[in-house]
C-alpha cells in the first residue's frame, strides 16, 4: 500500500455517512459542525457553500464539482448566499435505497448532491490532514482530474438509477472517492510551489524514505538508514524531512508505529505480543508504556473501547 493510502487508512476509524440532498430554490442547508472530515458532490445544478461563520467568500459549485472539508466545521448550503439556511428536520429524509436522501426547498430549479462525512480520528489526525485547506474545492470544468470525474459520473449514474449491485457500489465509490480528492490536491499543486506533505509525497528524496517507514515500521531504520534509502547526506535528509513533513524522521516513525498498533487494536485480533512486535517494540511491556504515554490508556483497553464503540 502507498503511503497515502496508508495515512488516511491509519485515520478511518468507520464507514462514511452520506445523504442525497435535493434542494428546490430558493433552498438554504446549514450542516453544523460533525466529527471527521465532509464532502459534497454535485450531480446536478449548482449552489453555493460558505461557512457558518462567513469568514471566507463563498465558493460557487456546479454539476461535477467536489468539495472536500478537512475537519466537518459547520458550514451552509444553498442556491444563493443571500437565501436563509436551516438545519434539515427529522420529517424531510426518507429511506429510499442505496442511500437516504433529503428534500428541501421551494418549487424553483433543482440542485441534487450527494452529502456525507468520513469518521476520522479527530484526536490524533496525519500531519497530511492538518496541513490541508479548510475547503477543497475541485471543479469538474477544468478537466483537470479525469479519474475524479469518471468517479463523480459513476455515482451519479448508481444515485440515480438504482439496480442489482447499487448498494455495494455506491459506499465503494465513496470510499474512493476521498482516495482521489486527496490524490488531486496533491498533483495539483506545482512542484516549484509544493510545501509540506503535497511536496514530500512526491519528493524524490522525501518520498522513499516514507515509504519505507510505512512498508516496514517495525524495521531498525536510523536516521543514517533513512538517509541512505533517501539518497541524501545524513543531515541533508534530516533537514529536508523535518522541513516537509513538519517532524523529525525518528519523531515521525515512532507516531507511525503507534498508529498502526492503533489500526491493528481496532481491526484485528492479534495477541498483544504480535501486535508489539509489528509496531517494532520488542516487549509488551516496551510497546505498552509507548502506547499509554501516546493514547492515554492501555493498549488492551483501548482496543475493547473501539470494539465498544463499533
Amino acid at each position: 500500500m502507498d503511503v497515502l493510502s496508508e495515512a488516511l487508512a491509519s485515520m478511518r476509524t468507520g464507514a462514511p455517512n452520506s445523504v442525497r440532498t435535493e434542494g428546490r430554490a430558493p433552498w438554504g442547508l446549514a450542516l453544523p459542525e460533525t466529527a471527521g472530515a465532509g464532502f459534497h458532490v454535485v450531480l446536478h445544478g449548482s449552489c453555493w457553500i460558505y461557512p457558518t461563520a462567513h469568514s471566507t467568500e463563498p465558493i460557487a459549485l456546479g454539476t461535477g464539482d467536489v468539495v472536500f472539508v478537512r475537519d466537518g466545521s459547520g458550514h451552509v448550503l444553498a442556491d444563493h448566499p443571500d437565501t436563509p439556511a436551516a438545519v434539515s428536520r427529522p420529517d424531510q429524509y426518507t429511506g429510499r435505497p442505496p442511500i437516504g436522501a433529503v428534500r428541501i426547498g421551494g418549487d424553483g430549479p433543482v440542485t441534487s448532491l450527494l452529502c456525507g462525512n468520513y469518521h476520522l480520528d479527530g484526536q490524533r489526525p496525519h500531519p497530511l490532514l492538518r496541513q490541508l485547506p479548510e475547503f477543497i474545492h475541485l471543479p469538474a470544468r477544468d478537466g483537470r482530474h479525469p479519474e475524479l470525474a469518471a468517479a463523480v459520473t459513476l455515482l451519479r449514474a448508481e444515485l440515480d438509477n438504482p439496480r442489482l449491485g447499487s448498494h455495494g457500489i455506491v459506499p465503494a465509490l465513496i470510499d474512493s472517492l476521498l482516495l482521489y480528492i486527496l490524490r488531486a490536491w496533491v498533483e495539483e499543486r506545482p512542484r516549484s510551489e509544493a510545501v509540506g506533505w503535497a511536496a514530500a509525497l512526491r519528493d524524490p528524496a522525501v518520498a522513499p524514505a516514507l515509504a519505507a517507514m510505512h512498508d516496514d515500521p517495525a524495521a531498525a531504520w536510523t536516521v543514517q538508514s533513512l538517509a541512505d534509502a533517501s539518497g541524501l547526506s545524513r543531515a541533508a535528509f534530516a533537514r529536508k524531512f523535518n522541513t516537509m513533513v513538519g517532524e523529525p524522521p525518528l519523531a515521525y516513525l515512532t507516531r507511525w508505529r503507534l498508529t498502526t498498533a492503533a489500526r491493528l487494536l481496532r481491526e484485528d485480533d492479534l495477541p498483544m505480543d504480535r501486535v508489539a512486535a509489528r509496531a517494532g517494540y520488542s516487549s509488551e511491556f516496551a510497546f505498552g508504556k509507548a502506547f499509554k504515554r501516546e493514547y492515554g490508556v492501555a493498549p488492551g483497553q483501548y482496543r475493547r473501547q473501539a470494539r465498544a464503540a463499533a
